[in-house]
């Protein structure tokens, strides 16, 4: 086993290395860019070193030699590369091997393999895994490629060859919206990738997204059965669930021996996935599967494997890459109960799941829940990196009673400081379909609207908002009399884009009579605490200036200055402005353009992500302010329009 190990990565992939290692004895180093000094997974590592000039990952996490003159300097045995960054790049392990070190991960040569989505098919169509009915060759002639998907049938995906995660993926369902999809997937993937390459492939009416982890010690591999990650948004797996809902013995033995075969055909060691698409149309069927692609890397959702199996992946990661056996046989392997992952983010559910900033002024999760972060209360949500807070892991005696405990840890899970998708995935788990299990990979797409809905907010919350604005809630009747004379007292807060004043008539140190528009709530004190409607307040959480009530997944409160009441009006729709920071990537709009309400204006790239400016309304382009490659800020100008006309 290793003495001391580097892993060069952050966030919560990090500090799920650390906890391994940590338990195994074996010591850690953390590497960490400018914007993350203060963070969890530097306090965690044993050791952490400085890398790079900025916060971009390209000027940190992607720096090779860096990280290796970090590993040599340090003395660590081997790097641990988690997901993303350079997990899956043949030329780091190269490097790394050439300096002595061992790569916590498959050969160069698998991740080759595997790494271009059309090479990959041929080679597991050679090895007896079947494969999605497609075009996966090098002519990229934009022609010869739309007749390729009128030969495969309408639908149709164009996926990027180097891609993951949905990105330079699109859904083309007639042929005339063929062209504009595939240059618009082959801008996305040269900006993801470096790699315009597109493959085309048949597209399943009712898809399931099942994939098979398999580990694999050079020669010899093992699957740890299915997840279902079915549950997606853009191509984004949003809650994970193993095993898959419907499966049966004979698809569950085809699915993992195909897995197996798939690894073994690129002599794969460490811990991969393979990923299927299913029809799910008539149930699931042993001839019903077809292989996607395999992620040569620890997966995100690896959490749910290992809470049925009882395997810890990293620590098989680590004994085989230092040398050591396979850790089990097949037959060694079996299920129990099932389990669950929602995906915590930061993120604007209601504004289209815009990615989001901001401190963590608070940050709990409930006790018996396995909550895997990287993040903890006063971190910051930065911009440059995924804004993942967390994941939410349960597991149960059976889907039923997972799927319960997933839905109180959601509904006790406590966040402030940004906007998340608590709410979301709260919904989620009350779907009834999902409940039972009918599941596929439009689900949410087709309830999006009912999902997505922001909470309605009752005026009793709003009183109690605005009774932790006021600081009545803590003071206490032995305080003195004079602080519970009867006295009035206002305050004016917004939620959800809503101003409201709120008025209270203090009557004594046990009641509160509260004015919220036209309804009034009383507020009585108990010998438990403050009640209103006969139920104890939620648990709030405030800090400057901002109350958050840990109820219907989180609701938060701006306290408004008086003197600021007038201000934050909506605008008439003239600027174009940048929702967060982030890189602009391109600016479609020229000065005195006709422009019509949701034309594209601009690109702004953030997170990860390309974010399209639409225009708000009909108009004339009065001026651009900004050009692709200018690094703005939140708030920031990008385009004016002109005034409209006075009616």
């Amino acid at each position: 086993m290793f003495n001391k190990i580097l892993i060069a990565n952050r966030g919560e992939i990090a500090c799920r290395v650390m906890e391994t290692a940590r338990r195994l004895g074996v010591r850690t180093v953390a590497v960490y860019s400018d914007a993350d000094r203060n963070a969890t997974h530097v306090a965690l590592a044993d050791e952490a070193l400085h890398i790079g000039h900025g916060p971009a990952p390209k000027d940190s996490y992607l720096l090779q030699d860096e990280i290796l003159a970090a590993a040599k300097a340090t003395g660590a045995q081997g790097i641990h590369p988690g997901y993303g960054f350079l997990s899956e790049n043949p030329d780091f392990v190269e490097k790394v091997e050439a300096a002595g070190l061992a790569f916590i991960g498959p050969s160069a040569s698998a991740i080759r393999a595997m790494g271009l989505k059309d090479a990959a098919k041929a080679l597991m169509e050679k090895a007896g895994v079947p494969v999605v009915p497609g075009y996966h060759g090098e002519n990229q002639d934009a022609g010869f490629l739309a007749e390729q998907a009128a030969e495969i049938g309408y639908p149709v995906l164009i996926k990027a060859v180097a891609g993951g995660g949905g990105k330079g993926m699109r859904l083309v369902e007639q042929p005339k919206d063929f062209a504009d999809a595939l240059a618009s997937a082959r801008g996305e993937a040269t900006t993801a990738f470096g790699n315009p390459a597109v493959l085309i492939e048949k597209y399943i009416q009712k898809p399931r997204h099942i994939e098979v982890q398999v580990f694999g010690d050079g020669t010899r591999a093992v699957h740890l059965f299915e997840r279902d990650c079915s549950l997606q948004r853009r191509h984004q797996k949003v809650i994970e669930e193993a095993p898959a809902p419907g499966m049966t013995a004979e698809m569950r033995a085809a699915m993992g021996q195909a897995a197996v075969r798939a690894a073994e055909a690129i002599g794969y060691a460490g811990a991969g996935t393979v990923e299927f698409i299913v029809d799910g149309s008539n149930g699931l069927r042993a001839d019903g599967f077809w292989f996607m692609e395999m992620n040569t890397r620890l997966q995100v959702e690896h959490p749910v494997t290992e809470l049925i199996t009882g395997v810890d992946l990293v620590e098989w990661q680590l004994r085989v890459a230092s040398g050591e056996a396979l850790p089990a046989q097949q037959d060694e392997l079996s299920i129990t109960g099932h389990a669950f992952e929602a995906r915590l983010y930061a993120e604007d559910v209601p504004k289209g799941f815009l990615p989001a900033t901001g401190t963590l002024s608070h940050l709990t999760f409930p006790a018996g829940v396995r909550a895997d972060s990287g993040v903890r209360a006063g971190d910051t949500i930065s911009p440059w990196y995924d804004p993942m807070i967390a994941k939410v892991i349960v597991h149960g005696s059976s889907r039923a009673a997972a799927l319960r405990q997933l839905d109180d840890a959601l509904a006790r899970t406590e966040v402030a400081g940004t906007v998340t998708n608590l709410a979301f995935l709260g919904a989620l788990a009350r779907h009834a379909g999902f409940a039972a299990g009918d599941v596929d990979t439009g689900l949410i797409a087709r309830d999006l609207d009912s999902l997505a809905a922001a909470p309605q907010v009752t005026a009793a919350q709003k009183a109690v908002a605005a009774m932790a604005a006021l600081d009545l809630i803590a003071a206490k009747p032995e305080m003195g009399f004079t602080l519970w004379a009867e006295l009035h007292r206002s305050v004016t807060l917004e939620v959800q884009g809503e101003r409201f004043d709120a008025t209270v008539e203090v009557c004594g140190p046990d009641r509160q009579d509260w004015t919220i528009g036209e309804q009034s709530i009383v507020a009585n004190r108990t010998a438990a605490g403050w009640v209103i409607n006969g139920k104890p307040l939620p648990p709030l959480a405030v800090a400057k200036g901002t109350v958050t009530l840990f109820d219907a997944y989180g609701l938060s409160f701006e306290v408004i200055d008086p003197l600021d009441r007038d201000a934050g009006a909506l605008g008439d729709g003239n600027l174009i402005e940048a929702p967060m920071p982030g890189l602009v990537k391109a600016v479609f709009a020229t000065a005195g353009q006709q422009v019509q309400a949701g034309d594209r204006l601009a690109i702004l790239e953030a997170m990860k992500m390309e974010h399209s400016l639409l225009a708000a309304r009909d108009g004339v382009v009065a001026e651009v302010l900004a050009k692709a490659g200018d690094q703005v800020e939140a708030g920031a100008a990008l385009v004016r329009l002109e005034a409209a006309e006075e009616a």
